[in-house]
């Protein structure tokens, strides 16, 4: 049994009572206080786009329309004269992007990942990709609050900024740094951001989705990559690709106002894409503040494995090998500074960085204690001295931050590793009833801790006085 808590204006919250292929019945409880049987039709086998822009709204579904289909909520005409002007540049030369020498691991064969893809709604570069960024001044930016997200790189000495705003409808941005081709990439409905060599060609939007997660494709080869895996699979356009892994450069998601206070001299993406669009409006909610698609429990489409074990959409930070994966719980990792863990038998350690926001992991195999000093923002070795958390005297290894259900779902195996007491308060945060006061519990039982959330619903006048049980996590 598990019970939802909902803001509904006549439903204070519910229970599930049997589930069928195209619809759920629920207990309700109602802003009257009765308990009552209804039936709500949300087909659970194969979630559409249309049922979440039915959720969300008129003018969100408009805003979703213009961001998944490349057309602005505008006239047509403008928007296809503009795509015309910005065909995606062809880059047919037969070589494919950089490879790393390990090829990461596959949840699946990579026949089975291609059966896993389906459309999320626009067709190949339906989505488009922005080819030829323009960068302008931190003074000159108009669209980025301080608290908004940004995706940060710093690479052969440059510094650039890359709203979410703006990548939240186009998803890819092929770049050139220093003479370096890189691709910088987002999928909205994972959280990642992530970076990759791109050699000679362009990476653009293939219009699928596995695991709720951007699939991409290269335009030398038309090879699919899927995102989070940064691994080739076989897809309509190249049947047979050699299965390697793209050379990763890394992505820091941090907010514009700890981005600038680290690199006053960045440069920042520009709005004038070349495309008609609005950048004022995320179609699937907001990072700041948190709200909608970022902060509920709804997915599009079903994951590839279900984990209970943290609300969906909780961040942890991940790093996988050849070898395996593990995460970090991000909320532990901000409260303990440090955090250490193991991928098979290679001993890791994740510190965090302060100023930006974010973490970064590496090997450990000698099992060295570090700890972080808050107000200088150092990592402490243990003969005393301090280093920048991106710069200890260890080897690095690719992280980045993700939503717990896509990495889950990719890494059902993944090991986690958290902070106890970070744990219990991003729980209460997450599964927090608006308008009823909470207790939690926690218990070790052998080798889980199950943690309780009670709702106290004494003093909410919309449903009856007593003590709910509202759900149950466990934590291995």
């Amino acid at each position: 049994m598990s019970v939802w808590i909902i803001n509904c204006s006549d439903i204070v919250h519910h229970r599930v009572i049997s589930r069928h292929n195209s619809y759920v019945v629920y207990w309700c409880h109602t802003d009257a206080g009765a308990l009552t049987r209804c039936t709500r039709y949300t087909r659970y086998d194969m979630p559409a786009r249309r049922h979440f822009l039915t959720t969300i709204g008129t003018a969100a579904a408009a805003a979703l329309t213009a961001g998944c289909s490349g057309r602005s909520s505008g006239s047509d005409t403008s928007e296809q004269a503009s795509q015309q002007a910005n065909t995606p540049l062809s880059t047919d030369t037969g070589v494919s992007a950089p490879t790393r020498e390990n090829t990461l691991p596959l949840p699946l064969s990579p026949s089975a990942l291609r059966e896993a893809a389906q459309s999320g709604g626009p067709d190949k570069d339906g989505i488009p990709s922005i080819d030829n960024p323009t960068f302008i001044s931190r003074d000159e930016t108009e669209i980025v609050d301080p608290g908004d997200p940004v995706f940060g790189v710093v690479h052969n000495g440059v510094a650039r900024a890359y709203p979410q705003a703006i990548l939240v409808l186009h998803e890819i941005v092929n770049d050139t740094f220093g003479g370096e081709n890189i691709t910088v990439t987002y999928c909205p409905l994972t959280g990642t951001a992530q970076g990759f060599a791109r050699g000679e060609t362009t990476f653009g939007v293939s219009g699928r989705l596995i695991n709720n997660n951007l699939v991409m494709y290269d335009r030398a080869t038309e090879t699919w990559w899927p995102q989070m895996l940064a691994t080739a699979i076989p897809g309509p356009w190249n049947e047979s690709p050699t299965i390697r892994s793209l050379t990763p450069i890394r992505v820091k998601w941090t907010t514009w106002k700890q981005w600038q206070q680290r690199h006053p001299d960045t440069r920042v993406l520009s709005t004038e894409t070349g495309y008609a669009k609005n950048y004022g409006r995320d179609p699937y909610g907001s990072y700041n503040p948190l709200r909608g698609y970022y902060a509920d429990e709804r997915l599009l489409f079903p994951a590839l494995h279900q984990d209970d074990r943290y609300p969906k959409k909780t961040t942890v930070h991940g790093v996988r090998t050849p070898d395996g994966a593990a995460a970090f719980h991000k909320e532990s990792l901000r409260q303990a500074g440090v955090l250490s863990g193991a991928i098979d038998e290679l001993s890791v350690i994740a510190v965090y960085d302060p100023e930006l926001d974010t973490g970064y992991v590496y090997e450990n195999p000698e099992e060295m204690t570090f700890t972080l000093e808050r107000q200088q923002g150092q990592i402490i070795a243990p003969d005393g001295t301090g280093y920048a958390p991106s710069s200890l005297p260890l080897t690095r290894m690719y992280s980045f931050d993700a939503m717990w259900f896509a990495w889950a779902g990719y890494y059902p195996e993944t090991a986690v590793y958290t902070n106890e007491w970070a744990l219990t308060r991003t729980v209460k945060r997450q599964i927090r009833h608006s308008r009823c006061w909470y207790v939690v519990t926690r218990t070790r039982i052998s080798h889980l801790f199950v943690t309780t959330m009670d709702f106290d619903c004494s003093r909410c006048d919309s449903s009856p006085a007593s003590i709910r049980t509202a759900h149950q996590y466990c934590w291995k």
